[in-house]
């Protein structure tokens, strides 16, 4: 795991499933922060840079068998890659913290687990263009059919997930926690079925005991 350097930024990620509420999570701790007067970037995956947008819209819109599973983690290393080179290392290399909804770990789960056994693959590639894990990533757990209708009820264009149905997110929420004890070091667990100011006070209190350490 990469750890926070003098003079280096803090890389702070946010995962779960589909509806767990981490996206409203990461705006919040976001806005707490640049209120105490930390230089805060909020980006998100896939996306964050323009190529990166191209390349989200091609794996989030369209008929769930768009994509072979195997093009589709060509597709989000491509669009981190991209992200990383044009956002994130740019805004950690000038001491800013970088939150981001969703990083790596969404690949491992959603291409590598969900549609076949390609977790290996998914590392390899890691491995090989990203080479960075983050600082701290805050998973807000969510029961997988309270996700699911929360993910459904927005009706964006981007349901291209959601469309594989419930058995997929619980899939996923199993995945996301058992990534947790793989990774205990970074990962911190928040239950995310409660009250959204309740949650956002842990994930503040949560990321402030992780900042002090490094101060």
């Amino acid at each position: 795991m990469s750890q926070p350097q003098a003079g280096h930024g803090t890389f702070i990620t946010f995962e779960g499933i589909d509806g767990s509420g981490k996206s409203t999570q990461a705006r919040l701790l976001a806005e707490h922060l640049r209120a105490q007067g930390h230089d805060v970037i909020l980006t998100r995956e896939p996306g964050g840079s323009p190529g990166a947008e191209e390349i989200r819209a091609l794996v989030l819109q369209g008929d769930p068998d768009r994509w072979s599973a195997e093009t589709e983690i060509l597709l989000f290393t491509a669009a981190r890659r991209d992200h990383l080179e044009r956002t994130i290392n740019p805004a950690l290399a000038a001491g800013q913290i970088v939150i981001c909804d969703r990083f790596a770990d969404s690949t491992r789960m959603y291409q590598g687990l969900s549609r076949g056994d390609l977790r290996a693959t998914v590392d390899q590639l890691h491995s090989l263009m990203i080479g960075r894990e983050p600082d701290l990533t805050v998973l807000i757990d969510m029961d997988p059919d309270t996700g699911h209708a929360r993910a459904k009820s927005r009706q964006t264009a981007e349901e291209r997930f959601e469309d594989f149905g419930a058995d997929l997110q619980a899939q996923m929420r199993a995945g996301f926690l058992s990534l947790a004890q793989e990774f205990p070091e970074r990962f911190r667990i928040i239950d995310g079925a409660r009250a959204i100011d309740t949650v956002a006070t842990e994930v503040a209190q949560t990321v402030s005991t992780h900042l002090s350490s490094f101060g």
